[in-house]
C-alpha cells in the first residue's frame, strides 16, 4: 500500500514539473514588457531599445531544446531590428545620394552662372574700353576740326606761275598754256584751295588796268573751261602798271605784260584725308553722313 501511494505522488511531481516549468516560462515572457517603464526612450528606429530576459526558468535549464528555443526568442527581435536598421541605412544612403546629385547639379549650375557673368563683365570691360578709345579719337578729331575750322580763312602760299604776254595781246601761248596745265592738273582732287589771279601791264591809268584785266581774264577762262576749275574759288584782278617787289623786296615796275597765278590753301584737305585714313568706328554716324564743306 505504502510503495503505491509513493508510486502516485512521483507520477504526480512529473506532471506537475512541466506544468510549473511552463507557467514560469510564459511569466518570464510577459515580464519584460510589464516591467518596461511607461517614459522609456525611443532608438534611432523609433521603437523601443530591445530588453534581455536573463531568466530561463527551471525547464530551461533541464530541456536542452527549450533553451535552443529560447535563444532563438531571444535574437529574433535582435534579428529584426538589424533589418530595420539596414533599411533604414539603405534608405539613408539614397537620400544621401539624392541630396548629393542634387548640390553638384547646383554647383554646376552656380558654375556655369558665374562663368556667364565673367563672360558677360569681360564682354562689358571690352565695350568700355573700345568706347573710351572711340571717345579719345572723336575729342581728338573734334580738337583737328576746330582747329581747321579756326585757321579756314587762313590760306597759305604752295606755288605761283608767272605767265607773260607780248605786248598788246592777251592771248595765251603755247608755254603759257603748259604751264597752266602744270598747275591746274593735280586740282581737280583737292579741296580747300583758292586761285588768286594778278594781270600787270604796262602803261598808265585806265588803259593798264583795263590791259591787265584782260589778260588775267584770258587765264580764268582758260583754268574754267579747260580744267573745269569752279569760278568760286578763282579771284582776279586787274593791278595795271602797280609795282611790285622782287626777291629782294625792292619795288619795280612792271614791262610788258604778265600775270602772276597764286595757289593758296587751308588745311580742310589736310582735314580730308585724315578722315579718310581714320578707323571708321571713330566717326560717329551723324559726321559720315554730312557732306564735307568745301
Amino acid at each position: 500500500m505504502k510503495n503505491r501511494m509513493f508510486a502516485l505522488l512521483l507520477v504526480a511531481v512529473v506532471l506537475a514539473v512541466p506544468a510549473m516549468a511552463q507557467q514560469t516560462t510564459s511569466t518570464d515572457q510577459t515580464q519584460p514588457a510589464a516591467a518596461a517603464p511607461a517614459a522609456a526612450t525611443q532608438s534611432a528606429t523609433g521603437k523601443e531599445p530591445l530588453s534581455i530576459e536573463k531568466k530561463e526558468g527551471f525547464w530551461g535549464h533541464v530541456n536542452p531544446f527549450a533553451r535552443k528555443k529560447y535563444v532563438q526568442r531571444q535574437l529574433q527581435p535582435v534579428a529584426d531590428r538589424l533589418n530595420e536598421l539596414d533599411e533604414l541605412t539603405a534608405a539613408n544612403s539614397k537620400l544621401i545620394k539624392d541630396v548629393d546629385g542634387r548640390a553638384q547639379q547646383g554647383i554646376q549650375l552656380a558654375s556655369a552662372k558665374a562663368n556667364e557673368a565673367d563672360q558677360h563683365a569681360i564682354d562689358a570691360g571690352n565695350r568700355a574700353n573700345m568706347a573710351q578709345q572711340t571717345a579719345q579719337q572723336a575729342n581728338t578729331r573734334l580738337s583737328t576740326v576746330e582747329q581747321t575750322v579756326g585757321n579756314i580763312d587762313q590760306y597759305h602760299p604752295i606755288t605761283q606761275t608767272e605767265i607773260h604776254f607780248k605786248s598788246g595781246q592777251t592771248a595765251l601761248s603755247k608755254n603759257a598754256k603748259d604751264a597752266l596745265d602744270q598747275m591746274a592738273t593735280p586740282l581737280k582732287t583737292q579741296r580747300g584751295y583758292v586761285i588768286e589771279v594778278q594781270g600787270f601791264a604796262s602803261g598808265r591809268g585806265q588803259t593798264a588796268i583795263a590791259s591787265s584785266q584782260k589778260m588775267a581774264e584770258s587765264v580764268v577762262r582758260y583754268l574754267v573751261l579747260n580744267h573745269e576749275i569752279p569760278v568760286y574759288r578763282i579771284f582776279l584782278v586787274g593791278m595795271g602798271n602797280a609795282p611790285t617787289t622782287d626777291a629782294d623786296g625792292k619795288a619795280k615796275r612792271t614791262t610788258g605784260g604778265r600775270v602772276e597765278i597764286s595757289l593758296l590753301k587751308n588745311n580742310l584737305d589736310q582735314l580730308a584725308s585724315t578722315e579718310t585714313t581714320a578707323p571708321a568706328q571713330a566717326a560717329p554716324p551723324a559726321e559720315q553722313q554730312q557732306a564735307q564743306p568745301k
